[in-house]
């Protein structure tokens, strides 16, 4: 065990380097996992650049982690992955979180509670952190980002399959048109604006099998089409979006690459060195 001073708390082996899975005190129905880097100091009061990275539909979040883990390591950052499971609220469902409030489930307010819990355990700073995530983890990413960009250094957002356009003139999901009304918060132009904000995709994620949303699909809503039909069309949509706002966008489209992660990490890595390094 490993005293951490000035809180009295003792971090356990488990707690540094890339720790176990620990379910959420806010709701353990979801959980967490983390990279400490080597470098972690208990004798200082420095507080650490905080990385979220936020897993796809198919929930590999020690993955997702492990991704990052090298670049915490030389960047001297704590990475975190939340991991919201399948099937919560109904057996089966997959999406729930990536449209950020599902049967009064608030899944913005679920990771910003486990920063919390994490800043509580480990000096990180969670004031503004840089946020993460690759298809579904990109739906939430970017909708998280409407919600709460005064909490954001950066966001990086990999090849969503649905996206929310910054379109004021139609009711979320398809814009942000009743953001407050829905979600408490009136959209902060301003705060947005301070958000470095990249956008990635494959040049070859062109498959629209999983994404197509039609007047029978239970998301549907008019406006949909507005986005285009595959991922780069709706990746290009939403930075226009945030251009016409003026909000500045970083659009990197990764030569041949279809819908994988790994092609794309590399982008994510370089944006996130820029941020960090303050360039």
């Amino acid at each position: 065990m490993r005293d951490v001073p000035g809180d009295g708390k003792r971090l356990s082996y488990y707690q540094f380097g890339s720790t176990a899975l620990f379910a959420s005190q806010y709701d353990q129905r979801f959980s967490y996992c983390l990279h400490v880097p080597r470098g972690y100091s208990e004798d200082d009061e420095r507080r650490y650049p905080l990385v979220v990275a936020v897993h796809g539909t198919a929930r590999t979040v020690q993955t997702c982690r492990d991704e990052f883990a090298g670049f915490c390591e030389e960047h001297d950052c704590v990475v975190l992955a939340p991991l919201f499971p399948a099937g919560i609220g109904e057996p089966g469902e997959l999406s729930n979180y990536k449209y950020i409030s599902y049967r009064g489930i608030r899944y913005d307010h679920v990771l910003l509670a486990m920063i919390e819990e994490v800043a509580g355990i480990w000096r990180v700073d969670a004031g503004r952190f840089l946020l993460t995530g690759f298809s579904g983890g990109g739906q939430f990413a970017h909708r998280f980002t409407y919600l709460h960009p005064e909490r954001l250094r950066a966001v990086s957002i990999g090849a969503p399959g649905v996206v929310t356009l910054l379109d004021e003139e139609h009711p979320w999901w398809v814009g942000v048109g009743d953001l407050e009304e829905r979600f408490g918060r009136a959209l902060d132009l301003d705060a947005l604006r301070r958000v470095a904000v990249h956008l990635v995709v494959g040049g070859a994620d062109t498959d629209t099998w999983e994404i197509t949303v039609t007047p029978d699909s239970p998301r549907y809503q008019p406006g949909a089409d507005l986005q285009g039909a595959n991922r780069i069309d709706r990746i290009t949509a939403l930075a226009l979006g945030f251009e016409r706002h003026g909000v500045p966008v970083r659009l990197e489209i990764v030569p041949g690459a279809i819908h994988e992660r790994e092609p794309l990490i590399p982008s994510t890595l370089a944006f996130f060195h820029t941020v960090l390094s303050g360039q």
